[in-house]
């Protein structure tokens, strides 16, 4: 759940800092007594026509003084390492992979590489071009996670209610009410990546406004929800106990989320700025809310509740294409401007907050917004509203409204469709770099020069051996 107020960007380091233990150690001491270290701005200047960014990666094995060894070569000639980065090598599991960054030209790259070859394994180079940024586009970059648990950082980050209400809030006076929503606001504050989310007691009154909510829902999903939403809701009742009796428990959720489609649940204390909200999709990380509505009027609610999350968000997470769908908004979200963020942040709004599509020929809903609200359900599919066909050019113009109906709903024939469309929405936004989610590792790379480009092209390359060997197995089979 996000909240649609802008905030400022935040500037922080834009890579990961390297840690070598021992070996870190013995190389400052050397930085610190050699030229080896930046060069001054004038010399810098001088060198700017002779000198361009080259990269060179290396493999050593594991062993004290190994790195040290190789990087006093480039200080004895006078190279300027300008970045460093290690890895754990893919060829050899004893071995660590070592990419450098510096500052060289033709003649000096081809005399380190003799040098190195004598030391070391050179694995790749790249002679000097422009294909690295330079540090300062990538120090005006706004702060993003690069690994699940950099959402501990943000996730707290709540603007707006968690355990405090606006004075229109249905329980602004309820003090017994209040009490409990800083009870979950405390919980959400507490957790961090990797936790189990806290199995929650509910009460008699938030299982009976739950059981309104559910069972007025359900008369209007046969001929109101799309048939993927329909598809997911009997099995979340099966696997999560999804009834009307019983609110489910974010963890059960959460579980089933992950065999499905890799989402997990965290659950959060209140809005969330469209960046951090976003930012959590690229990692397939829904932040969920666990309290439920005040009440004493189920069917209304001034923001997103565990009834919204549930019935709204979850069926749909369950479904492989839609997920897909919802991350590529988060991944495109990370270190874009905040205008680019507002605009992603507005067509998630518009699609798997309130979005239509068409199926047999009939509108069905899908966005969360909607199979959350029986009045809104109604009035969108009722053909009186205003459609339009989902353009994200159009749709991010578009005002999203909190407090009444939207004033124009926009319409996809697939999640398919919407994801190409969002994903060349997504090549217009103006980033220095782009990302790629490592599912592996949860963590982003983020592609900002040749070595890890080369990097994502070698495992594609291993990907589609994959896929060929298995054509071949299949051509066999057929006797083709």
């Amino acid at each position: 759940m996000y909240s649609n107020k802008n905030e400022g960007p935040r500037r922080g380091r834009s890579f990961d800092s390297m840690n070598i233990g021992y070996e870190e150690k013995l190389l400052n001491n050397e930085i610190n007594k050699s030229t080896f270290t930046k060069i001054e701005e004038n010399t810098e200047k001088k060198n700017t026509s002779e000198k361009e960014r080259a990269t060179i990666i290396f493999s050593l094995k594991n062993e004290v003084g190994g790195l040290v060894k190789a990087l006093k070569l480039f200080q004895e000639n006078h190279v300027n390492l300008v970045h460093i980065e290690s890895r754990k090598s893919k060829r050899r599991s004893s071995e660590f992979e070592i990419f450098v960054d510096c500052d060289s030209n033709h003649e000096q790259l081809n005399e380190i590489i003799q040098l190195l070859r004598k030391h070391v394994n050179v694995v790749d180079m790249e002679p000097p071009d422009n294909s690295c940024l330079d540090e300062e586009e990538m120090y005006n970059v706004p702060w993003f996670p690069k690994k699940i648990s950099d959402l501990d950082k943000c996730a707290n980050r709540v603007l707006m209610y968690g355990s405090e209400l606006d004075a229109d809030h249905p329980g602004f006076k309820d003090n017994v009410y209040r009490k409990r929503r800083k009870y979950f606001a405390d919980l959400a504050m507490a957790y961090k990546h990797g936790d189990p989310i806290p199995r929650i007691e509910f009460t008699e009154e938030e299982l009976k406004t739950w059981g309104v909510v559910y069972r007025e829902l359900n008369k209007l999903y046969p001929t109101h929800a799309c048939r993927e939403y329909l598809k997911n809701l009997p099995l979340l009742s099966k696997y999560c106990e999804f009834r009307e009796d019983n609110i489910p428990q974010l963890e059960d959720v959460s579980r089933f989320l992950k065999e499905r489609t890799g989402f997990t649940i965290r659950p959060v204390a209140g809005y969330l700025s469209p960046r951090d909200f976003l930012a959590g999709l690229a990692f397939r990380v829904f932040h969920c809310t666990q309290y439920v509505r005040h009440s004493s009027d189920p069917l209304y609610t001034p923001e997103p509740d565990t009834c919204h999350e549930l019935l709204g968000h979850v069926p749909l997470l369950a479904e492989p294409s839609f997920a897909q769908f919802s991350q590529e908004i988060g991944l495109a979200s990370l270190g874009a401007s905040d205008d680019s963020v507002q605009k992603l942040a507005t067509c998630y709004f518009f699609t798997v907050e309130f979005g239509l599509c068409k199926q047999e020929g009939q509108l069905r809903a899908y966005g969360a917004g909607l199979l959350s609200s029986i009045s809104e359900l109604k009035h969108a599919l009722s053909g009186n509203a205003r459609i339009m066909p989902f353009d994200p050019k159009v749709t991010s113009k578009q005002e999203c409204i909190i407090t009444t109906f939207q004033d124009v709903y926009f319409v996809s024939n697939s999640f398919e469709e919407a994801k190409v469309k969002m994903r060349e929405f997504a090549k217009t936004i103006k980033r220095p770099f782009t990302v790629r989610y490592n599912p592996y590792t949860q963590s982003v790379d983020v592609l900002k020069d040749t070595p890890s480009i080369n990097s994502v092209v070698e495992e594609l390359r291993h990907e589609l051996d994959i896929v060929g060997d298995a054509l071949s197995r299949l051509n066999k089979q057929l006797g083709i």
